[in-house]
């Protein structure tokens, strides 16, 4: 199974997908033997994404989608549409299609990929049932949804059958047509084969923080029909019904063998073409790849190892000598705000292998990397919430970190993983089997300045796009060491920095995402981009987080204006500027916290937080919040979280000047106020400093003679101290220096950057910021001062303004129980005379005292 062909003259591929487009693609662009390649495929149309099927439900076209045309156009290639092939006659080396032409070859692949599998159940066929695979598929599904809703007048309910990474992009799709959606899932996680019991309960959370109703540990036994025939509900194995106006399957694909099992070829018992690591069939002139190529017993439904095996398989055929590696199942959800990822041995199975696990219970993050015994080589790793850091840590999948484990999973400054360059061999693009010395090669010897280039010269970042970061910072690197300008593009929609785009935003008088995308940029955007959009939107035009398209662009916790916490609740911050609280509002605070039975703990920031909030109660504490004078404290924003104090003159005897009434006035100015990273502010009294200033974005400290500012300063992976930026202010001086500096910051930093390393980059540093500031030396501080008074002008509280609206509430409407009925999966213990999440062990051994939130009060 593995001799080395001669080149062919008469090659033969039948399948028309992403696959065969790659080995077609790789054959012709190497070959300068004369070759004449025919290609047969059984949809009406030439190879397009499939990876990014998705994109269709947000306004992508069929030739939006379409791969490279100029491939099948080439001299040599004779594509065959819409006509599949039936049958092989490998003694005659011809293959008989549906319009009953015979073709002959003298090397036959196959790339037939696979089919999408339907649970085996009364009702599957019945109108409103969908499989998630094709274009057509998506096409009728969309018409489908469109149809039935005119027909009903009502908004849809939809099921997804599959929890895996294709069901849930379904549901981000269902969802997006403003279907009320659950996700069924059979076994007891949803991306069973990626994450681990914790990561999967952790995505689940997220989902249903999203709006989107999750079943795990559910078997569909029939649909039923309604009067008109059409698909109605579905019922399970434990008599549960779950109402469903349309229902999609995604419950796996199996290979398309059918041709090969006809042929008499060796074929697996659970379904595949058996290949070797050469790609080679039983028939010696007959190779196998992607989708329908089992190898090893497995087969694969992921395009990367679909890829290598054409790269193989091309390279065979041009004389060469190449083996398929095994596969790589590293894969990235894509569904705005719900970040997932998963690559290596996620699953810890290699013998005493290391787990470490990062998980955060604020920001609803959970992270885990696999490593050798010696906790030193990465072998594989979880990422929920925040997969910021796939990019760099898939790439390192058998190399040693070089660094403490956890410096690669903590945030603030873990956005990207320490360690320096890459190592040549490091696959950076998964997809394409490109790794880092093939990028510099390009750089270096291909001239390829930027990306954009690297990705049409290696196919680095082509398919998914997951790892564009990855090859634009090593491309920047390389670069650098040419001495060449670095490009600061936002990422691959947008040539455009996060600055330039601020300012092109701002002159265009832009108000939605769509808007900028078609003017500025290209494709549907990412993760990236969009929460980076929003915060700009934000900041020049003011509206409300929930407001229009723009809602869709925020990250996972601003959709519900809460964070998640570790057992799928959340918290509830009400602001108390400067850190103050009357004892009414103490009162008030407390007796929410014990109707509703929520965890109270006083923060760093000086104000109460309230953990354990169901979702559907968040509008119903807020409202008595509201009620009783608060307003939201935005701790799950990018934005002004709090600004500490001392108590100063008022009370104490060292205080020189009133530091409680300077943060109150600053926290009440700047409330709202979004930017790249989150804000905090510091105000101490006297030099004693109490309030810890020096270690926030903006530091002010009393004096005899005035207040010091001070710059730049943050706590998190990376500790900073302020600067001192200017000295004696009033207090009208000090609030102007702080409106420029805050405007200054946001309209020119880069995506997540934090005020510390933006004042160390700045040109001129701190001396070149006080000419900005002070001096007017760029001409803009009239410019900064009316944005900040704007600013002041139209804030309004965003829960007040929740509350208001009825269509804004509806996100907060329970998609897995009654408003009343606790959820029987949370569980907590007393301690300290409070609760807190039950711990796995506590749950198994019966150390539970209280389960849901049964101690909400009734009234």
């Amino acid at each position: 199974m593995s001799e080395v062909f001669p080149t062919p003259q008469e090659i033969v591929v039948v399948g028309a997908g992403m696959v065969a487009h790659r080995f077609v693609e790789s054959l012709i662009s190497r070959s300068e033997t004369p070759m004449h390649v025919t290609v047969i495929g059984d949809e009406a149309r030439r190879p397009y994404d499939r990876v990014g099927l998705t994109g269709f439900f947000s306004g992508a076209t069929p030739d939006d989608l379409e791969l490279d045309r100029s491939v099948f156009d080439d001299f040599r290639v004779r594509f065959l549409a819409d006509d599949r092939a039936l049958r092989i006659d490998r003694s005659a080396r011809t293959v008989t299609t549906r319009s009953r032409k015979s073709i002959p070859y003298d090397t036959l692949v196959l790339a037939t990929g696979s089919y999408a599998a339907k649970v085996a159940v009364d009702g599957a066929d019945l109108p409103g049932c969908f499989v998630y695979r094709t274009l057509d598929d998506v096409q009728g599904l969309k018409d489908f949804v469109e149809r039935r809703a005119r027909m009903l007048d009502r908004p849809l309910r939809g099921a997804v059958i599959g929890g895996g990474l294709l069901g849930l992009e379904a549901a981000g799709a269902l969802q997006g047509m403003d279907v009320e959606t659950t996700v069924v899932q059979y076994s007891d996680r949803l991306m069973s084969a990626q994450l681990d019991s914790a990561g999967g309960g952790m995505l689940k959370r997220l989902l249903e923080a999203r709006g989107i109703s999750v079943r795990t540990g559910s078997r569909t036994t029939r649909l039923d029909p309604d009067d008109s025939g059409a698909v109605t509900a579905l019922e399970f194995q434990d008599g549960s019904i779950e109402r469903a106006d349309v229902v999609v399957f995604t419950v796996g694909v199996r290979p398309r063998d059918e041709l090969a099992r006809n042929a008499e070829m060796l074929v697996d018992p659970r379904g595949g073409v058996i290949i070797d690591d050469r790609c080679s069939t039983s028939d010696p002139h007959i190779l196998a790849i992607g989708e329908v190529a089992n190898f090893d017993g497995r087969c694969v439904g992921l395009v990367a190892p679909g890829y290598a095996m054409a790269e193989v398989a091309a390279t065979r055929l041009l004389g060469g000598d190449a083996a398929f590696p095994g596969y790589d199942d590293s894969s990235k959800l894509k569904l705005s705000g719900v970040d997932v990822a998963s690559f290596g041995d996620a699953m810890a199975t290699t013998p005493n292998a290391l787990d470490v696990v990062y998980a955060d219970p604020v920001a609803g993050v959970y992270k885990k990397l696999v490593l050798s015994d010696d906790a030193q080589t990465l072998l594989g790793g979880i990422l929920v919430g925040d997969a910021a850091a796939y990019g760099a840590l898939r790439p390192l999948v058998g190399a040693r970190l070089g660094a403490d484990p956890a410096a690669y999973l903590l945030p603030e400054g873990g956005n990207e993983a320490p360690g320096g360059e890459l190592p040549d061999e490091a696959v950076v693009c998964s997809c394409s089997n490109v790794t880092a010395g093939r990028i510099r090669q390009s750089v270096h010897e291909e001239g390829c300045m930027d990306a954009a280039a690297v990705k049409g010269c290696t196919k680095a970042g082509a398919t998914c796009g997951s790892c564009v970061l990855m090859v634009k910072k090593v491309v920047g690197q390389e670069l650098t060491k040419l001495g060449q300008t670095v490009s600061h593009a936002l990422c691959e929609h947008f040539d455009l920095s996060r600055r330039q785009l601020f300012d092109a935003v701002r002159v265009a008088q832009l108000t939605t995402f769509s808007g900028i995308v078609e003017r500025f940029g290209r494709g549907r955007g990412c993760d990236v981009c969009k929460p980076a959009i929003a915060s700009i939107l934000s900041v020049l035009v003011g509206a409300h987080v929930l407001d229009g398209e723009n809602a869709a662009l925020q990250d996972t916790n601003d959709h519900v204006m809460a964070n998640m916490q570790k057992d799928g609740t959340y918290s509830v911050v009400p602001r108390m500027a400067g850190g103050e609280v009357t004892p009414e509002g103490l009162i008030a605070i407390g007796q929410i916290a014990k109707d509703f039975a929520l965890y109270t703990k006083i923060t760093g920031g000086q104000r109460i937080d309230m953990f354990g909030a169901r979702l559907e109660q968040l509008p119903r504490i807020w409202q008595r919040l509201v009620d009783a004078g608060f307003e939201s404290g935005q701790a799950y924003g990018k934005s002004l979280r709090t600004v500490k104090s001392c108590v100063g003159s008022t009370w104490c005897r060292y205080g020189v000047l009133d530091a409680v009434g300077m943060a109150v006035t600053l926290e009440l100015r700047y409330r709202g106020l979004r930017a790249p990273h989150k804000l905090k502010l510091g105000v101490s009294g006297c030099a004693r400093e109490c309030a810890e200033a020096r270690g926030k974005d903006v530091g002010v400290i009393a004096t005899e003679t005035g207040w010091n500012m001070y710059v730049g300063g943050n706590g998190g992976f990376s500790p900073r101290h302020a600067q001192l930026l200017a000295s004696d202010l009033d207090d009208e001086g000090l609030i102007r220096a702080i409106d420029r500096f805050f405007m200054y910051y946001i309209r020119t930093a880069d995506r997540l950057q934090r005020t510390a390393p933006w004042c160390e980059e700045l040109e001129g540093g701190l001396e070149g910021l006080r000419s900005v500031i002070f001096d007017d030396s760029l001409g803009i501080c009239a410019d900064l001062d009316a944005a900040m008074a704007q600013h002041v002008d139209r804030y309004e509280d965003e829960w007040a303004a929740t509350l208001a609206d009825p269509a804004k509430l509806d996100r907060f409407r329970s998609f897995v129980n009654a408003a009343d009925t606790a959820d029987p999966s949370l569980a907590y213990v007393s301690e300290r005379g409070q609760i807190r999440p039950a711990t796995p062990e506590e749950r198994r051994s019966g150390g539970v005292l209280i389960a849901g939130t049964a101690l909400e009060v009734r009234r």
